[in-house]
């Protein structure tokens, strides 16, 4: 298998996503702890004069939660 031919999506899918659930489910939580394409912010506040508009959201590949809403780690592939 090529891996220069794969898109950055077929990577994670195939070699990242398995890395991190393990090979018996016994590692992280598909449904409860990991995230994938998720913003985690909304974005810089920028005010100029009377005018108020935000910046860009940051979005990562996976967010990890070691509970529900408590974040762990936020991963970029």
């Amino acid at each position: 298998m090529n891996k220069k031919a794969l898109t950055e999506t077929d990577i994670r899918t195939k070699f990242i996503t398995p890395a991190l659930v393990g090979p018996n489910d016994e590692k992280w939580n598909v449904l409860t702890q990991i995230r994938e394409e998720a913003y985690f912010t909304k974005g810089r506040v920028i005010v100029r004069g009377k005018t108020v508009k935000r910046g860009e959201a940051k979005k990562a590949d996976y967010l990890l939660y070691y509970k529900p809403n408590v974040p762990l780690a936020v991963l970029e592939a």
